[in-house]
């Protein structure tokens, strides 16, 4: 509890300081307004940056045909440079809309370093160069939103989305393409909420959008920054939230069209090496403690809130923050001395409860997710009380252990105990999003949960006019009751990535060297979809409905589960939360008549959710008409229970999750 009073009073000083300095935090925020590029009244452009090693700055571009003296920057205190270029004489802009731009350093060593501003809101690279080009980006006409932001959803169903992707096309897709085919999927789907990957600019494709050289700019592969603001404002018609992955772990190494060296030294906006170097990632890290990359960062967040509307954030790379050590070839056994002491970076903890607590104040609907692994106690809990403030963070145990179980025991061998264990194990008070796959188990080296089930047969076996071989049977019903499962118990909030609801048959693989820039497998094949014979239908139907039964019952807003049955010897799980009663049988070979399931309410009860149903790709052996009576019997820690007797005896396809709910009449 002292090591939180310390760094609470180290956040308090710092917001002290900003009030002092700045004039507050609104003030500091909005500093994208002043740096970089702007067109003031009279057309006349100021351009600004911080370059506190460089000798000398200028600008230099298409608009003075690449005249390298003939604009040069004023320098300002503290490492800051000003320019104001006049417009011509017929009074428009000296540089027109998306013409190009670099910037000049000349360093104290007499080098000429040709760079992009930090604060560039638009970056393209011509078809065969390797270089991102700064381009100006002054559009005749802005996007204008239409939409209001949805409200903050109170169960929370995250769509993983990548727009490069979202096509079954062999080609990078498009914003537009999203909007127009994606969207409407993943509404139908019943998902109000999309985390959209990959769109702070990066130059290298297959960094999945990780390493980040523009952090101001919209990727320009997909299209224009006004596309991206139709896409979300679209999505805010349907009533569904956008959260954007952003990066703030980390930088690309980039020189000449990222951060790194942009004043010629070896530190600016990171440490100097080694802390300012990622030895995994082969990556630049920030110094939090300098002043003007909290501006830079803090100003980067409000600047996707304010110019995109995006609402919130999804943090990548967290526990690298958090630690000196960045997490590598370090265990977290959840003894509190692995969070509180020396190994903890509490500049970059302040970050972090600072950048919560500007986004929480001037946006109170807005939602931070955070990517840690480590287990940080009071990650999710409010800055007043000494958290870092996050809304929720990724249940990260819980797909490893599916893919862990798949990989390594026989279907007889699974531990009911250990499985609900996984799903349960998380600090109270403290909200998950909890996720059976992510972009992370779809990626080329690893196999999705499909794979894992299906593997080849996914190629030959997924046609409903042909008999279910046993292996396609198998991995059918464990997609969809391990979806559930972890839907029902794992969390406050669920993920998933786009195209594993119907479980998409190909891994995820980014053209490089290694495959001959194939686009092949950078695809989503949402057209398997649309061929009526195909069962990935069924798997489609059923996360669909999974998604809209929560939304009726609520389940994930409503408090952890009660676990009245975890039996090892059936392979039977069952929980009520939210007056829903869960029943999952994982028995490969065995079906029960007259089960006793202990329930805290009493009443009628009837089906609402049926894996086993035809429409799923299930055998349809129950009847949805059957009323189910809760007895005053006490039974497994519950006041009532009810005698489940219509569980057919079969082979392995009988295994299930059924859904009953109290009656509503």
């Amino acid at each position: 509890f002292k090591y939180i009073f310390c760094v609470y009073e180290l956040l308090k000083k710092q917001l002290s300081i900003l009030e002092e300095a700045e004039g507050g935090f609104d003030q500091f925020t909005r500093s994208y307004r002043s740096f970089g590029v702007h067109r003031q009244s009279d057309n006349s452009l100021f351009f600004k940056e911080w370059a506190p090693a460089a000798e000398a700055l200028f600008l230099t571009g298409e608009f003075n045909n690449w005249n390298k003296f003939s604009h040069p920057y004023t320098k300002k205190e503290f490492g800051k440079w000003e320019l104001i270029v006049p417009p011509k004489h017929d009074n428009s802009p000296a540089v027109g809309h998306n013409t190009k731009l670099k910037v000049l350093v000349h360093t104290k060593d007499g080098e000429r370093l040709y760079r992009i501003s930090p604060w560039a809101k638009y970056v393209t690279r011509e078809e065969k160069s390797v270089i991102y080009d700064w381009v100006h980006w002054d559009p005749p006409q802005l996007y204008s939103h239409i939409h209001p932001r949805p409200k903050k959803p109170t169960s929370l169903r995250i769509y993983e989305a990548h727009v490069g992707i979202a096509s079954p096309e062999p080609k990078i897709a498009s914003y537009t393409n999203f909007t127009h085919n994606v969207l409407p999927r993943i509404k139908d789907l019943g998902y109000n909420c999309i985390q959209l990957m990959a769109i702070m600019e990066h130059a290298y494709y297959a960094s999945f959008g990780y390493q980040i050289t523009s952090f101001f700019a919209a990727s320009s592969r997909y299209g224009t920054p006004e596309e991206l603001k139709q896409l979300i404002d679209v999505a805010h018609s349907m009533g569904i939230v956008v959260l954007l992955d952003v990066v703030h772990s980390h930088a690309s190494k980039n020189t000449e069209d990222g951060l790194n060296r942009f004043d010629g030294s070896d530190s600016c906006f990171f440490h100097s090496p080694p802390r300012g170097e990622h030895l995994m990632w082969d990556s630049r890290l920030f110094n939090y403690s300098s002043w003007e990359v909290l501006r830079f960062l803090l100003s980067n967040l409000r600047w996707w809130m304010e110019e995109y509307r995006f609402d919130g954030f999804r943090f990548d790379g967290v526990t690298s923050m958090l630690y000196h050590h960045h997490g590598i070839g370090t265990g977290f056994s959840g003894d509190y001395s692995e969070y509180f002491g020396l190994q903890v970076d509490e500049d970059s903890l302040v970050y972090l409860m600072l950048a919560n607590h500007i986004l929480h104040t001037l946006y109170p609907d807005c939602i931070t997710v955070a990517e840690d692994v480590s287990g940080m106690p009071a990650l999710c809990r409010r800055v007043e009380e000494g958290g870092l403030g996050f809304d929720y963070r990724l249940a990260m145990a819980i797909p490893d252990k599916w893919i862990q179980i798949l990989k390594e025991f026989k279907d007889e061998d699974w531990n009911m105990g250990n499985i609900v264990h996984t799903l349960t194990n998380r600090r109270y008070g403290e909200k998950c999003i909890a996720y059976a796959e992510s972009h992370d188990q779809a990626l080329v080296g690893d196999k999705t949960l499909a794979f894992w089930l299906m593997d080849k047969e996914m190629y030959t076996n997924m046609s409903t006019l042909i008999p279910m071989s046993s292996i396609t049977d198998r991995g059918m019903q464990l997609h969809k009751m391990i979806r559930l499962l972890t839907h029902g118990l794992g969390g406050e909030g669920y993920l998933n990535f786009m195209g594993n609801e119907f479980g998409h048959p190909e891994w995820l693989d980014f053209p490089r060297e290694g495959n001959n820039q194939s686009y092949h497998y950078a695809r989503r094949q949402f057209n398997l979809l649309d061929t009526d014979h195909l069962r990935y239908r069924q798997l489609y139907a059923f996360d669909r409905d999974m998604n809209r039964t929560e939304d009726k019952y609520g389940w994930l807003a409503a408090p952890p589960a009660f676990i009245s049955a975890k039996h090892e010897g059936d392979k039977v799980i069952v929980f009520d939360r939210a007056n829903v009663l869960f029943i999952f049988n994982f028995h490969p070979d065995k079906s029960f008549q007259d089960y006793r399931v202990g329930v805290e309410a009493p009443g009628k009860y009837k089906i609402k959710l049926d894996s086993d149903e035809v429409l799923y790709g299930g055998h349809g052996r129950l009847d949805h008409n059957t009323e189910f009576f809760t007895e005053p019997t006490p039974f497994n820690g519950r006041c009532n229970s009810v005698m489940v007797n219509n569980f057919p005896r079969d082979t392995f396809d009988s295994s299930k999750v059924v859904l009953l709910n109290v009656s509503e009449s």
